[in-house]
């Protein structure tokens, strides 16, 4: 075992300053007694007694190749050693085996100590309370997080305060303008207070654009940071470590939410309100040690403004002849009879909303991604009955089945009759939009696990049984005697 400065400094004092019989102030040192007598006779530390050595334990079986591989080294400094042990071996055939390569992979470094190009030199900054904001998203899917036993990928946006290290995030799927506006408006209505300096984010496409020559921020962001009073900025490109708080704070959290989960014994939620109120309690946790340098932040920052932005943005959008429209390069369906019109879309980090003469005609979850398909089997199974030839080749098909008990019940209709499929499928999918989704598939269900036809009239007769709500009970209620109520009034006014 090797004896450190440290095991020396508390073995003196130990035995100097507490009287301590030898033996005793080595055993509490760590250390042999033979070993304390060495260093308390000499008194001197195990880094003084070391001497230089200058000698190889081994010859140097790169010395006659040593300056190709220097060559090398000027001409292109950025050459790895792997790279230049390959073109060594390629240069001495059967000279140089792969066990040699850590010999020169310490040479190489020992060269760039003393003659290699200077190094990029990061500043450590000074932070002043209440100053300075930084936002930035992190992946969660390596955790391999569940609900409800199914894999659950998302995306955290994660908010630092750089003096306090004061910590919020919540969980979203992309990093779009409204995933940074919703959470960003979260944190700082969560603090109460706005810092009064600036609000720092990474070249994020949610923030910036790409200007003529530089990313320029986006006119929505500086709304934004209009509207909360931050004057926004932004590290270079590739340049992570600028936005070091919060780039810094992506491994610590990861890496405490890990633990929190081994801990937990399981990395299966019920389910999102579950999976957030873990998070949740677990920030709590990390702030609580960090409240003092928090309520140093509060007393500095800026007053919340009198109300929220909006965290959506707007769209006007034609209603296509498919009963689409187009929303960020994404389609959603509209209902049919909004063909032709025009409607507003507001476009939430996690839906998307349809109006029409200032009333919502349908919501639906927000498409992640570009080039994807939502469509609602209500919107257009009206106009589908009457056309159930236009059914088989449906640029959108696979959407008309809204589970996989419907996509199983239609290709056993086809195996039935593939010439009446369609129709016989649409009649089954208008029924259940018209009345019961939840009441038709569990019909359809047990009809495909007996191995029977699923019939139609059979299947509304099911349905319907299932779907039939009880008769109301009769309840009654006595009115009360207002002749008690005149008379506590009588008692107040005397």
């Amino acid at each position: 075992m090797i004896t450190t400065d440290e095991q020396v400094r508390r073995l003196m004092k130990l035995s100097r300053e507490k009287n301590l019989p030898l033996a005793t102030a080595a055993a509490k040192a760590g250390m042999g007694e033979k070993a304390a007598r060495k260093y308390f006779r000499s008194g001197l530390l195990p880094s003084q007694m070391k001497k230089p050595r200058d000698w190889q334990t081994r010859e140097d079986p790169f010395i006659d190749a040593w300056p190709e591989a220097e060559a090398l080294l000027k001409d292109a400094p950025e050459l790895q050693a792997l790279t230049i042990f390959q073109e060594l071996q390629r240069r001495y055939p059967a000279r140089f085996q792969d066990g040699q390569l850590r010999t020169l992979q310490r040479r190489i470094r020992v060269w760039r100590g003393l003659y290699g190009p200077d190094q990029e030199v990061f500043f450590p900054q000074v932070h002043q309370p209440g100053l300075q904001a930084q936002s930035d998203f992190t992946s969660m899917n390596l955790l391999n997080i569940t609900l409800g036993g199914l894999f659950f990928p998302h995306l955290l946006y994660h908010f630092v305060l750089t003096y306090s290290n004061h910590e919020y995030v919540e969980v979203c799927f992309s990093e779009s303008f409204e995933s940074l506006s919703t959470g960003l408006q979260n944190a700082l209505w969560s603090i109460g207070r706005v810092p009064a300096g600036h609000h720092r984010t990474d070249n994020l496409s949610a923030a910036t654009f790409k200007g003529e020559e530089r990313r320029e921020f986006t006119e929505s962001y500086m709304g934004l940071m209009r509207h909360y009073g931050m004057t926004p900025s932004k590290n270079q490109p590739g340049k992570s470590n600028e936005n070091g708080d919060v780039e810094q704070s992506h491994y610590r959290i990861k890496e405490r939410i890990d633990q929190e989960l081994l801990l937990r014994g399981s990395r299966d939620f019920a389910d999102r309100g579950e999976y957030n109120d873990f998070l949740r309690k677990l920030m709590d946790r990390k702030n609580f040690g960090r409240s003092k340098r928090f309520q140093e932040e509060l007393a500095v920052m800026k007053p919340l403004p009198a109300f929220r932005l909006n965290d959506y943005r707007e769209y006007k959008v034609p209603v296509s002849d498919w009963s689409t429209v187009q929303v960020a390069r994404n389609t959603y369906s509209v209902p049919s009879r909004l063909r032709r019109y025009e409607v507003t879309a507001r476009l939430h980090a996690e839906r998307v909303e349809l109006y029409f003469a200032g009333q919502c005609v349908a919501e639906m979850e927000r498409l992640r991604g570009r080039g994807k398909a939502r469509i609602d089997y209500r919107h257009v199974i009206g106009s589908l009955v009457r056309k159930p030839g236009a059914f088989e080749n449906y640029r959108y098909r696979e959407e008309m089945f809204p589970s996989t008990v419907f996509r199983q019940a239609y290709d056993q209709l086809v195996v039935d009759d593939s010439k009446h499929a369609s129709r016989r499928y649409l009649e089954i999918l208008e029924w259940a939009a018209m009345n019961s989704e939840a009441a038709m598939e569990c019909s359809l269900r047990q009809l495909l696990d007996a191995g029977e036809e699923p019939d139609f009239d059979r299947l509304v007769e099911m349905s319907t049984t299932a779907s039939r709500v009880a008769e109301p009970i009769d309840i009654n209620i006595p009115l009360p005697d207002m002749a008690a109520y005149d008379a506590l009034l009588e008692e107040v006014t005397v």
